[in-house]
């Protein structure tokens, strides 16, 4: 592809940014060059496989990976054996997202590599087993058994992880880990039984109400994917909880709470919107919530004369002008 000169200009000013020292530049350059999109993908594979310092090659990596082309799978199949963990981490994610296409099978075997090699280190080993863990149950069983007999605690836990269910989950009690949990629901939300989902909802309100504060934005989290793995599947089994979470919430909500009600919630949460809508001072959330009150409105085909459009006029007015429109 063609690079115009501007759009050229930019891209070497924002690689600069990803070699120079500031991390909140570097931070930014890698969102900006994502949004470029395709046009920074060769600047982009030359910086991961140059000599770099780690932090660049790792911006690169992650930019490539926002991008999704398949012209960065071979320096990323390459970096996942660095010696740098960072490096190899983030080329371990690049790659995950290639892992179901055409050269599948190459991916799979250079993380399965990594997964049993003792030599690296256990969170490089880790990141490996969640990117296989992407693929089919029974395609990855050897492997999980395998590492089951691993010496490091930490992989033989994370082996442990990928053989749990949902159903498992629900019936016998969470996992200490949130992060095992999103993990899971990330394979298995779409297929596990909507009854498992609601439970495992219940669940983690409840773990919510026990942990310190440090950790309860985690499970506030997974609590969120929970539900949208149910909104997905058009499921308003657990609708209940995310009004109740409006009602109550005195920060926002995680994204994923704000997906599953722009993808399943009815006229009931309007109201609970406008409430949480009212007392905000974030103008991002109040943003977001805008949107997923209008998307409602649209779905539901809500009018100004409903009866609870009425009441959220009465009781803030102001506030539903900003809504309605």
């Amino acid at each position: 592809m063609a690079i115009k000169a501007s759009a050229s200009k930019a891209i070497e000013s924002l690689l600069a940014d990803l070699t120079g020292s500031s991390e909140v530049r570097r931070d930014a350059a890698v969102a900006r060059l994502t949004v470029i999109g395709v046009r920074a993908v060769d600047r982009l594979v030359s910086l991961a496989a140059s000599n770099a310092d780690a932090p660049a090659r790792g911006a690169a990596l992650r930019a490539l990976e926002g991008i999704g082309d398949r012209r960065a799978l071979e320096v990323a199949l390459a970096a996942t054996g660095d010696e740098n963990p960072a490096i190899a981490l983030a080329a371990i994610a690049l790659a995950r997202g290639f892992i179901h296409q055409e050269k599948g099978a190459a991916i799979v075997d250079r993380l399965t590599a990594t997964a049993i090699d003792r030599s690296r280190p256990e969170r490089v080993r880790i990141a490996a087993v969640q990117a296989l863990k992407d693929l089919e149950p029974a395609t990855v069983a050897p492997l999980i058994q395998s590492l089951a007999r691993d010496p490091s605690r930490v992989v033989r836990a994370e082996a442990k992880s990928a053989s749990i269910t949902v159903e498992q989950v629900a019936e016998d009690g969470l996992p200490e880990d949130s992060t095992t949990l999103r993990d899971l629901l990330s394979r298995a939300g779409s297929v596990a039984p909507l009854p498992a989902l609601l439970r495992i909802i219940e669940r983690v309100r409840e773990r919510e109400a026990t942990v310190p504060p440090t950790a309860r934005a985690a499970w506030a989290t997974t609590r969120a994917l929970a539900h949208l793995a149910l909104a997905r599947r058009q499921s308003r089994l657990a609708l209940y909880d995310l009004r109740e979470s409006l009602e109550t919430a005195t920060e926002p909500l995680a994204v994923d709470a704000l997906a599953a009600l722009a993808l399943v919630g009815d006229v009931s949460c309007l109201e609970p919107i406008a409430a949480s809508y009212a007392r905000s001072k974030d103008a991002w959330w109040r943003d977001r919530l805008g949107d997923t009150f209008r998307t409602i409105v649209d779905r539901e085909r809500v009018t100004r004369r409903h009866a609870i459009v009425k009441r959220i006029e009465k009781r803030w007015k102001g506030s539903m002008e900003e809504l309605w429109n």
